[in-house]
C-alpha cells in the first residue's frame, strides 16, 4: 500500500509534490480534493490549441513547422503543457520566431531598400546639374543687363553671343549626362521590379509547395489542419455536414521489407492520387503521417459518403498496385465518423482514429463506421 502511494506521488507535478508535504498528506483519500483541482483534460486541450494558435504562423515556415510537430505531441498527451520542459520549448520557439521572422522581413526589403536610395542618387545628381545650368544662365543675363550699347555695345555683344553660345553647350551637355543617368537608372528600377516580381513569385510557389507533401501530393498534416478550420467556420455558420475518414494501408512493412522502400513510395504515391481524384473541389485529403491518410468528405445524405467509401474500396482491392514489372495487391483499412456526432473536430477525429483501429483489430481489409457498419 504504501509503495502503491508513492507511485502515485511520483505521477504528481513538483508543486502538487510540495503541496503533500506542506499538508502531510499521507493517504490516497487525503488527495482526492488536491486532484480535483486540476484542469480538465477538455480544458488543456483548448488552453493548447489556443496557444498553438498565438504563436502559428509565422514568417519563417521552419519555424511553424517545428512548432507544428512540438503541439502535435501535446495534442496526444495535453499534460506535457504543464512540464517545465515543455514549457521551456515553447517559450524557445517563441524566441526563435521574433528572431526568424525579423530576419526574412530584412531579407525581403533589401531590395526595396536598394531602390529608394537608388532614386535618392539619380534625383541629387539632376538636381545638381540643372543647378549648375542656372547658375550660367543668371551670369549671361547680369552682363546684358549691364551692357551700355551706345558706347561699346557691338564689341560687347559679340563676346556675350559667344559666351551664350558656350552656355547653351554647356546646358546641354549637362542636360544630356541627366537624361542618360535617368535611363540608367530607369533601367536599374525595372530590373528592380522584376526581381521583387520574380521573388513575389517564388514566395507563392514555395507557399503552395509547404502546403503539398513532395511524395503523394495531397496536403501536408499541418495544411489540412489549417483547413480544417475553413470547413469548421462553414460548418458552424451553415451546418455543413461533413465526415472525417482515417485511412491506413494494410501491412504496409511488410511491402518495403519485401519489395524495397521505392516501391513503398510508389505505393503511397498511387493511393494518394487515388483518393484526391476521387473527391469533389469542396472536399480536402491529406497525409497523416507515415501509411496514414486523412479526410474530410461533405454530404447531404448517407448514402452519397457510402457512396464515396465503396468506390475507393473497389478501386484498391480490384486492382494491383504496379512498381516497375510487379503486381502488388494493397489493402486499407479505414475509420468513419460524423462531424454532427461530436461537438468538435478533435473529437470526430479520434473517434475516426479509433474506428480505423477496430477495422484493424478485426482483420484489416474494411471500413468501419459508427453506427456499426463495415464495408
Amino acid at each position: 500500500m504504501i509503495e502503491d502511494f508513492k507511485d502515485i506521488l511520483e505521477q504528481l507535478t513538483i508543486k502538487e509534490q510540495e503541496f503533500v508535504n506542506t499538508n502531510n498528506i499521507d493517504t490516497p483519500l487525503k488527495l482526492i480534493p488536491l486532484l480535483l483541482k486540476r484542469v480538465s483534460p477538455q480544458n488543456v486541450q483548448i488552453l493548447a490549441s489556443l496557444i498553438k494558435k498565438s504563436v502559428l504562423p509565422s514568417i519563417c515556415s521552419k519555424t511553424d513547422n517545428e512548432i507544428d510537430e512540438l503541439f502535435t505531441q501535446i495534442e496526444k498527451d495535453p499534460n506535457l503543457l504543464f512540464k517545465k520542459d515543455f514549457q521551456d520549448k515553447i517559450e524557445e520557439f517563441i524566441n526563435k520566431r521574433f528572431e526568424r521572422d525579423k530576419k526574412v522581413v530584412i531579407e525581403r526589403t533589401s531590395d526595396i531598400s536598394k531602390l529608394v536610395l537608388l532614386m535618392e542618387e539619380y534625383l541629387n545628381d539632376a538636381i545638381s546639374s540643372n543647378g549648375s545650368g542656372s547658375k550660367v544662365v543668371l551670369n549671361i543675363k547680369e552682363k546684358i543687363e549691364s551692357i551700355n550699347i551706345s558706347e561699346n555695345g557691338l564689341e560687347a555683344l559679340t563676346k556675350l553671343q559667344n559666351e551664350l553660345v558656350s552656355a547653351a553647350i554647356s546646358i546641354e551637355k549637362e542636360m544630356n549626362t541627366v537624361t542618360s543617368k535617368l535611363e540608367t537608372g530607369k533601367s536599374k528600377v525595372q530590373e528592380l521590379e522584376e526581381k521583387i516580381t520574380t521573388l513575389e513569385e517564388e514566395l507563392n510557389k514555395t507557399k503552395i509547395e509547404n502546403m503539398k507533401d513532395p511524395l503523394t501530393g495531397l496536403l501536408t498534416r499541418k495544411s489540412f489542419t489549417d483547413e480544417v478550420v475553413r470547413i469548421e467556420s462553414s460548418y458552424v455558420r451553415i451546418n455543413t455536414q461533413y465526415a472525417v475518414v482515417f485511412f491506413d494501408l494494410d501491412h504496409f512493412k511488410k511491402i518495403n521489407d519485401t519489395y524495397g522502400h521505392e516501391c513503398g513510395d510508389v505505393v503511397l504515391s498511387t493511393f494518394g492520387k487515388i483518393l484526391n481524384k476521387s473527391i469533389r473541389d469542396h472536399d480536402i485529403v491529406g497525409r497523416y503521417g507515415g501509411e496514414e491518410f486523412v479526410a474530410i468528405i461533405h454530404f447531404n445524405l448517407n448514402r452519397e459518403l457510402l457512396q464515396f467509401l465503396k468506390r475507393i474500396k473497389t478501386i484498391v482491392t480490384e486492382n494491383s498496385f504496379l512498381y516497375k514489372d510487379q503486381k502488388i495487391k494493397v489493402t486499407f483499412s479505414a475509420g468513419v465518423a460524423l462531424r454532427s456526432s461530436y461537438d468538435s473536430y478533435e473529437n470526430t477525429l479520434q473517434k475516426a482514429d479509433m474506428l480505423l483501429y477496430q477495422a484493424k483489430e478485426n482483420g484489416r481489409n474494411k471500413i468501419t463506421l459508427e453506427n456499426g457498419m463495415e464495408i
